[in-house]
């Protein structure tokens, strides 16, 4: 049977391939750009014949019509391995959970299906090429793990032009038709995310990076209007011969490349190729995707490994936080209890910049923020509040940068990182932070700063 014939002979509707989830499974939606739309609407319409259907996803784009339709959870309860802002907003309603992870270790969960159960794993893709694959384009992630754990496969092809890029590996990103149990074509929207806009202060913490990279350095950004502004200065300065391994692809990569800056010619392993587990931003970047040699993306096992990190010189990771205390203790995920995101790989790449040759880890916040009574809170608190989650543990703390400098934790007693935050700081929170180390017991009066 060719290729196409065995296409059209698993080819159904959104409707007719639901009909294979039964009460009690448990479903897995693809990551971010992934996830359905077509399957996830015909799911959603069986809710009243349904019980006890549980979701895992990662990254939600948009509120999942089965959150929608059951705003009780009588029938769907969703889990969650990184939030969105959709998810966030979902979690705050009680409509999601969320799943703790380092992401390195996603595709392992799967892979020892002692932990993962898959009935039904359900992807959007891109239309099939003539050897009989399937693109998992913007989200390859944890793809393969999950849909060779699963014990039914359904792709939802999207019909779209233009469509979903390409996105050429590396490894684990496509899905052969003979691992396909249903092909579903529905066209629906490729997800644009916009930049978001720097602020001041992201400038000015984006200059005091930028200052602290080599030529030749192999960087990993985040999302966000600060690492978009380093890209943007990067761009528009001397440095030269740039790599890339990073888990998102983001728009400050393209800009690096058209200005001459991404080569990747320096780099320890994939030598010549940008590496990355998933991407999202504007269309260009999407389109620079598409069938492009010089980007190779891998599943996050790979891409986030501390030791391929920093089997490249120079590994720089740039990623936010929401508070840091005086130990050197980082939360990026949560504010007190509240759950914002997840630890995503930002453990990941801090641990392999700290093991790479020259390799710096950036953890950037602003020093304050006004809370909703008009009050000016410092980011560098004495100690996490009550509940909140630590990221990266003081241990693996190395240069923590607001924008009144960089702090440089590594190797450092307690004093002296307390000394070096503090210097940081807000001046006009200064000291009240240390009156606190000194209730600590980490700030002595013959401490200057």
């Amino acid at each position: 049977m060719s290729y196409y014939a065995e296409y059209r002979s698993k080819l159904v509707t959104a409707e007719e391939a639901v009909k294979v989830v039964k009460d009690g499974d448990w479903i897995d939606y693809g990551f971010g750009h992934t996830n359905p739309y077509a399957l996830d609407k015909a799911l959603a319409a069986r809710k009243d014949e349904l019980k006890d259907i549980k979701l895992r996803h990662c990254l939600s784009l948009r509120v999942p019509e089965v959150c929608k339709v059951d705003p009780n959870r009588e029938t769907f309860f969703f889990s969650n391995w990184h939030f969105s802002g959709a998810d966030r907003k979902l979690h705050d309603q009680g409509l999601m959970n969320y799943i703790p992870m380092i992401f390195r270790n996603k595709p392992l969960f799967y892979r020892k299906s002692i932990y993962m159960d898959v009935d039904v794993a359900m992807f959007r893709v891109t239309p099939m090429n003539k050897h009989g694959y399937f693109n998992l384009h913007c989200g390859v992630a944890a793809g393969r793990a999950i849909i060779e754990n699963a014990k039914k496969v359904i792709v939802e092809v999207n019909t779209k032009t233009p469509g979903l890029p390409w996105a050429m590996g590396g490894r684990e990103e496509c899905i052969h038709i003979s691992e396909v149990d249903y092909i579903v074509e529905a066209e629906s929207p490729v997800e644009v995310i916009p930049p978001a806009t720097p602020t001041e202060i992201d400038k000015k913490i984006a200059e005091l990076i930028v200052e602290q990279i080599p030529n030749g350095a192999c960087i990993q950004l985040g999302i966000g209007g600060m690492p978009n502004v380093v890209g943007t200065l990067i761009a528009e300065s001397d440095l030269k011969d740039l790599g890339c391994q990073t888990e998102m692809l983001v728009d400050a990569y393209y800009h690096l490349y058209q200005a001459g800056k991404l080569t990747n010619k320096h780099k320890g392993i994939d030598k010549g190729k940008a590496t990355y587990a998933f991407a999202a931003g504007s269309q260009f970047l999407y389109d620079w995707m598409d069938n492009n040699p010089t980007l190779a993306t891998y599943a996050v096992d790979y891409t986030n490994n501390p030791y391929n990190i920093a089997a490249n010189d120079n590994a720089v990771a740039i990623n936010n936080c929401v508070e840091v205390d005086l130990y050197g203790q980082i939360s990026s995920e949560s504010s007190g209890p509240r759950h914002i995101s997840g630890t995503g790989g930002q453990l990941d790449f801090t641990t392999g910049a700290y093991m790479s040759k020259g390799g710096k880890a950036f953890i950037c916040c602003t020093s304050s923020f006004t809370d909703k009574q008009g009050n000016l809170k410092s980011r560098i608190v004495p100690l996490l509040p009550q509940g909140s989650i630590v990221t990266v543990p003081r241990t693996q703390a190395h240069l923590i940068v607001t924008e009144y400098g960089i702090a440089d934790l590594a190797g450092r007693n307690t004093w002296e990182r307390a000394e070096r935050l503090i210097n940081i700081a807000h001046p006009d929170l200064r000291d009240g932070l240390i009156k606190e180390a000194e209730k600590l017991g980490i700030w002595k009066k013959s401490n200057k700063l």
